[in-house]
This record gives structure tokens, sequence and C-alpha cells, in this order.
């Protein structure tokens, strides 16, 4: 039995960018690399599909970040004040 062939992602994309650029036409993209047509047209509808996701993903994982680190800001503000609280208290007892 054949093994079957395994292509990384950014073997995907460059064949992908080729043929949508118009370098080489999908069927001498598949030749060049012993593919199936519909393995390629595969991949590109994958592309096209989840361009958008692309940029919107950095947008979201930004204001994201953004509100972790001002969450984060305030509890390290509240244990300050804690801190300097229980350092008054000591100083005060002692």
């Amino acid at each position: 039995m054949a093994k079957r062939r395994k292509f990384t992602p950014e073997f995907k994309a460059e064949l992908v960018f080729e043929v949508l650029s118009g370098d080489s036409s999908q069927a001498e993209v598949c030749r060049r690399h012993n593919l199936n047509e519909n393995q390629l047209s595969q991949w590109k509808h994958q592309l096209l599909e989840n361009a958008p996701s692309l940029f919107a993903s950095t947008d979201k994982q930004s204001s994201d970040a953004e509100k972790r680190i001002a969450h984060l800001e305030q509890l390290v503000g509240r244990m300050a004040v804690a801190l300097d609280i229980e350092k008054k208290l000591l100083t005060e007892l002692d």
C-alpha cells in the first residue's frame, strides 16, 4: 500500500499563492508537484475561506490581552494598597 504524502502548511500556501498570483496555472502546478487538481482546489478554498479570520483574530487577541493587562494592573494596585496598610498596622503595633 502506498504511503500518503504529508504537506506542510507553508508548502500548501506557496502553491496556492503561485496559482492565485497568476505565475502558473493550476494544472501546471499540479503536474509539477504530482498533485490532483481537486486537492489544490481544496487548499485554495481553505485559504480564501479563512483569510478574513487572519485579520480579525489579531484584533481580538490584542483587545483580550489589553483587558487582561488592565485587570492584572488593578490587582497589583489593590495588593500594593493592602500591603501598605499591613505595614502601617505592624509599625503601630510595634
